[in-house]
């Protein structure tokens, strides 16, 4: 380990930058959440350093640097600067012995700046030695979705406790305990979500042992169209944290690989035609694991609340008491439109958009087809392709013009994607030709900008037959 990792103190600091461009305006968005009095010294400056030094978030001396700006400066960056001044500026901070660091030369840097994850008070640093710093940027990125945007408020709030903990548990095992109940679980929750009374009250009891009650709490997480990069931050840590997930059939191996490994996993599939788990069954599921002291994820593809049947399940837990929230993915409609280039409004053709199902338990969906076939409008429709005929024969009878276009994507966003195009009056053909058999959506008054590039590892799909599309039907 060359460099060793350390956080500088800059309460009352002088740091100095010299450069004015956009690598230096970079560190300086850094340098802003600190303390520290920040000089900037440079020739000509970019628009964002020239904001900050209006604003008097920085002091700028515009002209070229001088060794005595290093004069009191606890630190100092360089940034896109002429080797000449380069030069005169490295030699005077190694005389002076102020810590440089020289963007992209860690050759002429005595410090280098790591990637930062920033949930103040609490910092994650990821830094590589200067030898890959996209590596650094790809470790943070997958850093970022694990730690909740309110963490920094979770330390403030343990902080505001370390003195009466101390005071009142002498005893290092049941200081330890405590620590561990408020840090983990529902006292930690209710601090992430806001709840600050709440969890004020919570740890109080907790410091007079009071005995941790099993709480149970229900995710209702959306898992978005299947590729798991789609997937909220909020969505990740629920599933790292959850103690089960219940999961629907159309939720790929993909995503349930980011969940948490030792999770327990029920998969409650619902097929049309084949094998499915009655609705009646999953709510009482919910509530069984929930009362156990479960933290429960129900897992669902695309959005829990289109065609997701949440009602029934906030329903179940709501009147056994127990705690939900409801976690939104992106439904099928916006993933598959998306990873094909299609526009569902556009200004002055489109001002509208409809979700709507082709299928219900008893059959055919039945809808207002006059308004839906009135033109300047893009209906999104789910569970349609076995209901194809179905559709078309009623948009017809309703006046919708035979060549509104039709555009039908299967499994979006998924290397197996695949996509159709053609017109109401030939709907059925289009699904036809082109081999959809399902899971897919069938966009109705618009077709893609562009085609769409081809995923890597896209391949033909297999001729058996695949069940219609339903996120959660």
């Amino acid at each position: 380990m060359r460099y060793f990792p350390a956080f500088l103190d800059l309460d009352g600091a002088v740091v100095l930058v010299v450069g004015g461009g956009e690598a230096a305006a970079q560190k300086l968005r850094l340098l802003v959440r600190t303390p520290a009095t920040i000089r900037v010294v440079a020739e000509k400056v970019c628009a964002e350093v020239a904001e900050l030094a209006r604003r008097g978030r920085v002091e700028l001396a515009r002209r070229p640097f001088r060794p005595r700006d290093l004069d009191g400066a606890r630190l100092a960056i360089a940034a896109g600067l002429a080797d000449p001044e380069l030069a005169t500026l490295v030699t005077a901070a190694r005389g002076l012995n102020v810590p440089l660091n020289v963007v992209d030369r860690p050759d002429l840097s005595s410090f280098i700046v790591p990637s930062i994850v920033d949930r103040d008070p609490v910092v994650v640093a990821i830094g590589t030695e200067g030898t890959a710093p996209v590596l650094a940027r790809n470790i943070k990125a997958l850093l970022e979705p694990l730690l909740p945007a309110g963490l920094g408020r979770l330390a403030r709030f343990a902080g505001g406790w370390r003195a009466a903990v101390a005071r009142r548990l002498p005893d290092g095992r049941a200081r330890r305990a405590f620590w561990e109940r408020l840090l983990a679980g529902p006292i930690a929750e209710q601090v992430l979500t806001g709840d600050l009374g709440a969890a004020q009250d919570a740890a109080e009891q907790a410091l007079q042992g009071a005995p941790a009650l099993p709480t149970g709490h229900v995710a209702l997480v959306g898992a978005g169209p299947g590729d798991p990069d789609l997937l909220t931050f909020k969505a990740l840590r629920r599933l790292q944290e959850a103690d089960v997930i219940v999961v629907d059939r159309l939720v790929p191996k993909a995503i349930l690989d980011r969940a948490r490994r030792d999770a327990r996993r029920i998969e409650v599939g619902k097929a049309p035609g084949g094998r499915s788990t009655p609705q009646a069954e999953i709510d009482a599921l919910l509530v069984r694991e929930a009362l156990a002291g479960n933290r429960v994820v129900r897992l669902k593809g695309g959005d829990p609340l289109v065609f997701g049947r949440v009602a029934e399940e906030i329903a179940a837990l709501s009147a056994a008491g127990i705690a939900w929230e409801i976690v939104p993915g992106i439904t099928a409609a916006l993933g598959c439109a998306a990873a094909v280039g299609l526009p569902l409004t556009e200004r002055g053709m489109r001002r509208g958009l409809t979700l709507l199902t082709g299928h219900t338990r008893d059959g055919p969906a039945e809808h207002d087809w006059a308004a839906l076939a009135r033109p300047g409008q893009t209906l999104a429709v789910y569970m349609a392709v076995g209901k194809a005929a179905h559709l078309q024969e009623r948009l017809l009878g309703a006046g919708i013009d035979r060549l509104t276009p039709v555009t039908v994507v299967e499994n979006g966003s998924l290397p197996e994607q695949r996509l159709a195009t053609g017109a109401v009056g030939n709907l059925v053909e289009t699904l036809i030709d082109g081999g959809i058999k399902g899971p897919a959506i069938i966009f109705i008054g618009a077709h893609p900008l562009r085609r769409p590039v081809a995923l890597p590892g896209a391949a033909p799909r297999p001729a058996a037959a695949q069940p219609e599309f339903a996120e959660a039907a």
